[in-house]
Order: structure tokens, then C-alpha cells, then sequence
């Protein structure tokens, strides 16, 4: 029975291949990340919302700070995906093949949701570091500059929030974190997968890079309406400061309950635009390069 499984790559080229699918598509959309983490944090408080729209918020950006402005935080987003999407696609992909019965039927949905909040909440955990220095760097350029924290790159910015701060800051705000990535990766690995075979089924599409782009932005629509309230949390309490020796939230609910009070309930969909134009194409790429390096290492590879 266990022979008439296909060859597969190894688990050491399925993680390889996992971050560098995260890391490739990162550097497309790194400034949409930054545009929506300053969307989150504008208003913050009792301020007057810096950007009124997305597009405002980039045009500001890149008039203040410069082409180079929008990259900001670049470093950190690329650790993020190297920690982060390496775990996480690595997990699913061991979970996947283990649950896949030996006539090579796939596992259900609920096993498939089930296996994604398994490899999502793992990898926000290896990742939160990097997902901390990256709100934060990002968050710097709208600071002013006495108040800035000046962090040159992602390396510096762990070292410094360590000896700053302490080394469990690091892991600051990493329940919503891992929260976050269990809602987003139940919703979007699982209705990518269910997506893509729908429009399989469908009879109009082949497998190929245009079913997989489709059944992406399917998919990352669900995700982005899904998640949004979460990372609202995430990003407030990862770059929060103390404020008279306490911090300025107590927890995630905290967060919560004044951004709804203060901000308005759709507060909590700030920055919808561009997390929605990042998850698309950044889910979009990471899937491409993942199913051609696939393609690649089974041609050049295991058919030899």
C-alpha cells in the first residue's frame, strides 16, 4: 500500500522552497504592508486619523519619505516570511501527506482547516519576533523624528528591543498573532484548496496558473474580511508604548472595545485595501513560485 504513494520531494526542500515561495512574493508587496500598518494605527487614540484613504496614506508616504520610505521595514518582512511561511507550509505539507489515504484521496474540510490552524498558529509563533521589529519599523516613519525608533534593520531592531526592553517583548502580542494566523490560514488554505477544486470541477479551468490565480483571490477575500479584526489587535499592541510605566492596552479585548468605542466598529476593517491588494497578490506569488519550483524540482529532480 505505502509503495503507490507518488515520489515527493523531500521535507528539507519543502520548507526551503515554502520561504522562498513567503520571501519572493514579500518583496512585491512590502508597501502595502507598510500602508496598511499605518492605516491601522492612524487615529490611534484621541489623534485625528492621519490618512483618510489608502491611497492617500501611500501618496504621503512616498512625498515624506521617499521611494525608499515604502520599503521601509523590507528586512523584517523578509525574516518574517523566512520564519514564518517556512514553518507553516512545512507543517501543512507533513500534516497533508500523513492525513492523505493511501489511494491518494485528499483529507476532508475540516481536516484541511484543522491541519492549516495547526501549521498557522506554530509558525506565527517562530515568526512573531520579526512580525514585532516589522509593525514597529514600519510604524517609525510617522513618528516624529525625536520620537522615532530608528531601528536601521530587522537584526538591529531584535538586539535592540532585547536589550531595551527585554526578550519576552519579542514575543509581544503573540496570542493575537497566533490567533491571526489560525483564522487566516483556516480560511485561506482550506477555500483555496476548496476553490481550486471547484474550479476544477467546473470543466472551465485546467490546473494552471490561472485557475491557481483565481482560486487565490477567492480565497483571499474570505481571509481578509475574516482576519482584519484580529490584526487590527496585533498591530496596536505590538507597537504600543508604555505610557507612564503601564502600557497603553491591557490585553487584545482592551483594543478591541476602544477601537470600536472611539474609532467606530468598521475601524476594526481599517486598511482593507491594501491588506486585501497585498493578501491577493502575495498569496497569489507565493502559490506560483511554490508550484513552479514544484514543477522545477520534479522535472530536474525526482523524474531522473
Amino acid at each position: 500500500m505505502a509503495e503507490a504513494k507518488p515520489k515527493t520531494s523531500p521535507k528539507a526542500i519543502k520548507f526551503l522552497f515554502g520561504g522562498l515561495a513567503g520571501m519572493g512574493a514579500t518583496v512585491f508587496v512590502q508597501p502595502l504592508d507598510l500602508v496598511k500598518n499605518r492605516m491601522q494605527l492612524s487615529g490611534q487614540g484621541s489623534k485625528a486619523r492621519e490618512y483618510k484613504t489608502s491611497f492617500h496614506a501611500l501618496v504621503s508616504i512616498l512625498k515624506n519619505e521617499g521611494f525608499g520610505g515604502i520599503y521601509t521595514g523590507l528586512s523584517a518582512g523578509l525574516l518574517r516570511q523566512a520564519t514564518y511561511t517556512t514553518t507553516r507550509l512545512g507543517i501543512y505539507t507533513i500534516l497533508f501527506e500523513k492525513m492523505t489515504g493511501s489511494d491518494g484521496r485528499p483529507p476532508n474540510f475540516f481536516l484541511k482547516a484543522l491541519i492549516g490552524m495547526t501549521a498557522g498558529a506554530t509558525g506565527a509563533f517562530v515568526g512573531t519576533p520579526a512580525e514585532v521589529a516589522l509593525i514597529r519599523m514600519t510604524a517609525d516613519g510617522r513618528l516624529p523624528v525625536d520620537q522615532r525608533r530608528g531601528y536601521t534593520n530587522v537584526f538591529n531592531a531584535l538586539a535592540r528591543i532585547t536589550r531595551e526592553e527585554g526578550v519576552t517583548t519579542l514575543w509581544r502580542g503573540c496570542i493575537p498573532t497566533m490567533a491571526r494566523a489560525v483564522v487566516v490560514n483556516a480560511a485561506q488554505l482550506a477555500s483555496y484548496s476548496q476553490s481550486k477544486q471547484a474550479l476544477l470541477d467546473s470543466g472551465y479551468f485546467g490546473d494552471n496558473i490561472l485557475c491557481h490565480f483565481c482560486a487565490s483571490m477567492i480565497s483571499g477575500l474570505v481571509t481578509t474580511a475574516a482576519s482584519m479584526p484580529v490584526d487590527i489587535v496585533k498591530t496596536r499592541i505590538q507597537n504600543m508604548r508604555m505610557i507612564d510605566g503601564k502600557p497603553e492596552y491591557k490585553n487584545g479585548l482592551d483594543v478591541l472595545v476602544r477601537v470600536v468605542g472611539k474609532e467606530g466598529f468598521f475601524s476594526l476593517w481599517k486598511g482593507f485595501t491594501p491588506y486585501y491588494a497585498r493578501l491577493g497578490p502575495h498569496t497569489v506569488l507565493t502559490f506560483i513560485f511554490l508550484e513552479q519550483m514544484n514543477r522545477l524540482y520534479k522535472t530536474h529532480v525526482l523524474d531522473h
